[in-house]
């Protein structure tokens, strides 16, 4: 049977397993991921509507559940799947540092992060503890704010350093606007939580600011 009379649905399948995933559209994989269509609507139809009503991929696949399942053709189901897939994907690339691999470059912390931080709408201040081979003891997600900003408190970081046994840290955040772009704010929050944790012989290696797309590194940037 040739491509061109293959159901529309079934094409981006065939696609796939002929080429590679890589090969695909947005709306290919979205179409193979959502398996069928609506009403009146074929899968590829939905799919590229999806995208526009969304504004791509990231917008679907980031969506609040209501956001998710207000819209035709999607619902709890669908939702669910979405949930499930990125969580899945995210163990994929955690799975290096909870096997206790030690960090080897900025870019491992990158995909780490990203992976966990690059997906928020609010606002997420966190740090991965180390020990003094740089294996990761615990990432932990410390405080939470707005998309205006999260108040941090070097106190507790402090404190929460000192119960993990952590002979070093990196901390990260996300700024839900997307432009990874460091601020002043930025900068002198990490000089201060730097101090704090010299007084108890505790590094920071870096603070990593994670966009749409782009991580930051403080200290590639020396403003540590």
């Amino acid at each position: 049977m040739t491509d061109t009379i293959w159901p529309m649905d079934e094409r981006p399948r065939e696609r796939l397993l002929a080429h590679g995933a890589e090969s695909l559209s947005d709306a290919e994989l979205l179409a193979i991921f959502l398996r069928t269509g609506t009403s009146g609507m074929p899968v590829m139809e939905l799919s590229r509507f999806l995208l526009q009503e969304f504004s791509g991929l990231r917008g679907l696949l980031t969506a609040s559940r209501r956001q998710f399942c207000d819209v035709k053709g999607l619902g709890t189901a669908k939702y669910s799947q979405v949930q499930a897939a990125m969580e899945m994907a995210r163990r994929v690339m955690d799975e290096p540092l909870r096997q206790g691999d030690p960090l080897r470059s900025p870019e491992d912390t990158r995909r780490f992060l990203t992976s966990r931080l690059g997906t928020y709408p609010h606002e997420v201040f966190a740090g991965l503890f180390l020990d003094n081979r740089h294996r990761v003891i615990q990432y932990r997600e410390l405080f939470r704010g707005t998309i205006d900003g999260a108040a941090v408190y070097p106190r507790e970081v402090v404190r929460q350093a000192l119960e993990d046994n952590a002979a070093a840290v990196i901390f990260a955040h996300n700024h839900p606007s997307g432009v990874a772009e460091p601020s002043q704010a930025d900068i002198s929050l990490t000089r201060r939580l730097k101090e704090a944790l010299g007084l108890v012989d505790i590094r920071v290696l870096d603070h990593m600011v994670v966009g749409h797309g782009e991580v930051i590194s403080l200290a590639e940037r020396g403003l540590m």
